[in-house]
């Protein structure tokens, strides 16, 4: 049938499996809204504050669901305010489209009003663009767009659409994007995109180090989450009797309160996986990247180690430190087959030291003994003690976020959201947002810094428009707390322009726009807000706890800038 490229659009995105759309209207992408307008029983659209909320919104349904994430925005600076949030998805790989309008064709390359070099723009932070000129190849561009999102390393794709292309008929055929009808080209991209297939030499190899090893140590990312890897991961712990370290990425990967999860590992890493890491005689990378904030210094991390990597993405081998064998392809295959090559037990010499580790831990975590003030410990096991094992938890970026991934719970995969490889402030009301609408049963709470929450506190509007009942946790210290931190340790507490100053005031802010707010400055006080929270989430109002912090709580432990993982500040 012939119909309109907007129509084009709509039907081909629910053909991919899309039932929510995050975005924000302009005169480039008029006639794609009109469409949803007249698909609104078929297709969501949820109508955010900020196009780059709708990205980051896009990402954490994403990241929370396993589903590609969508988002939509206007040409010109609708285009642009999603690059921040491309480029979040794109570092964390996380599958995400995004779709922007443009000028017409005649008009691209003339400095039109609202034109922008989209496809350009995006082209460092995304795995693929198309900018899309004749309307007759649209939905095999949308189809190519699903495919390379989602195969081998997922990450963000763009589709820039000039606006007479969504007005412009041609004849549309049904035909989903996994089936026989694949077009051509979308089968060469997702192969080009495809998981290596690794060899059976290549797992005798990699079963042959881990059976010579005395200390091994597990290092896992992001990866074992991506690709549903995290039984496999605690069967392989389980079978070497081996420490399990965690990225921020990896978070969820396997269970904090297992026995051999040492938790996080790098600059604000444990003690115990930091040591561990200087100690292990072989260290086995799956589905992590060798950050920087896990290495600290290359030439100093794990020197005693053997590196052998599991990866689906080739590039990352040898990219930060140099392996001994790795093997390339999905982390979730990869350990399946590896298992079926292991004894049942494998002896290794991991005595006691571990459990010693892990009870090394700084005198500033034990809050609930120091006075009656508020702990960051305290604010997130009780928010999560709370709000149950359901829970979903979201950060910003600064030291909440660090707080975070030490205390709160995470027991499963896809359940704790944060912006790992940008460090993007302001990444977590939208994160939130889509992380709720991917799970409307499952409770969420953001954990934010009030310098983050700045940044975003417009999406407030959405969240009491929709009636969304998200939990928002200010971790309220009057500073830009990670900052500060760093300038009172080598900046000789030189506190240039990170304190900030007492406003907004966030309850008067919440109650502004329909929201209940709290404020707490102590335990007693924050146990009541969030008794109060959880009826107002009951009764599908988003809630806010304005939880008071003090100025100068640090995140520790601390590996400096320069030094190896194991000199921390305790």
């Amino acid at each position: 049938m012939k119909v309109s490229g907007a129509r084009i659009l709509i039907e081909t995105l629910i053909e991919e499996g899309v039932d929510t759309i995050f975005g924000f209207p302009g005169g480039a992408v008029l006639f794609i809204y009109d469409e949803l307008y007249k698909q609104r029983d078929r297709i969501r659209h949820i109508l955010v504050s900020h196009e780059q909320h709708a990205a980051h919104a896009a990402d954490g349904y994403a990241r929370s669901s396993g589903k590609v994430g969508v988002c939509l925005a206007t040409s010109g600076p609708g285009a642009t305010n999603l690059i921040t949030g491309i480029a979040t998805a794109y570092m964390d790989s996380v599958p995400l489209v995004a779709i922007t309008g443009n000028v017409a064709t005649g008009l691209l390359g003339k400095d039109s009003f609202q034109e922008v070099d989209a496809t350009g723009i995006s082209m460092p932070i995304v795995k693929h663009n198309w900018i899309v000129k004749d309307v007759r190849a649209l939905a095999e561009t949308v189809r190519d767009a699903f495919a390379v999102a989602r195969s081998g390393r997922p990450g963000p794709v763009l589709i820039d659409i000039p606006k007479d292309v969504t007005a412009l008929e041609a004849e549309w055929t049904p035909g989903r994007a996994q089936d026989a009808a694949l077009s051509a080209r979308a089968r060469r991209l997702a192969a080009r995109n495809a998981r290596v297939t690794f060899r059976a030499d290549d797992i005798d190899r990699a079963a042959a180090l881990l059976l010579s090893a005395k200390r091994p140590l597990l290092y896992a990312g992001g990866g074992v989450i991506i690709s549903g890897a995290s039984e496999e991961l605690g069967l392989l712990a389980e079978r070497l009797n081996a420490p399990v370290a965690l990225s921020l990425m990896g978070i969820g990967a396997m269970p904090q309160e297992s026995r051999l999860c040492t938790g996080l590992i790098g600059m604000h890493g444990t003690v115990a996986s930091n040591k561990a890491a200087q100690k292990a005689d072989l260290l086995v990378a799956i589905g992590a990247r060798f950050s920087d904030r896990v290495t600290s210094r290359t030439d100093m991390f794990a020197k005693t180690a053997r590196v052998l990597q599991f990866d689906i993405d080739p590039a990352e081998i040898n990219k930060n430190i140099a392996t001994t064998d790795r093997v390339i392809g999905d982390v979730k295959a990869i350990l399946q087959r590896l298992l079926e090559k292991l004894p049942p037990a494998v002896e290794t010499a991991w005595g006691s030291e571990i459990e010693q580790w892990k009870t090394h831990i700084p005198h500033t975590h034990k809050g609930a003994e120091r006075g009656p003030g508020l702990h960051p410990r305290f604010v997130i096991t009780e928010t999560a003690k709370a709000l149950g094992p359901e829970l979903i938890a979201c950060t910003d970026v600064g030291q909440h976020q660090i707080w975070a991934a030490q205390f709160f719970p995470a027991s499963r995969p896809r359940s704790f959201l944060s912006s790992g490889g940008l460090g993007t402030m302001g990444f977590g009301l939208g994160a939130a947002l889509g992380a709720k609408t991917a799970n409307p049963a499952r409770p969420v709470v953001l954990f934010t810094g009030d310098g983050s929450f700045r940044m975003n506190c417009a999406e407030l509007a959405t969240l009491v428009s929709r009636r969304i009942p998200i939990l928002i946790v200010i971790f309220d210290n009057h500073t830009l707390g990670m900052v500060r931190q760093w300038q009172n340790f080598f900046y000789e507490s030189r506190y240039a322009e990170t304190d900030l100053p007492p406003t907004p005031d966030f309850i008067r802010l919440a109650e502004a726009y329909g929201a209940a707010g709290w404020r707490a400055d102590s335990r007693e006080s924050f146990s009541a807000a969030l008794a109060a929270a959880q009826e107002a989430l009951a009764a599908g109002r988003p809630a806010l706890i304005d939880a008071q912090i003090d100025i100068d709580e640090k995140v520790l432990p601390m590996v400096p800038s320069g030094k190896p993982i194991d000199e921390q500040i305790l």
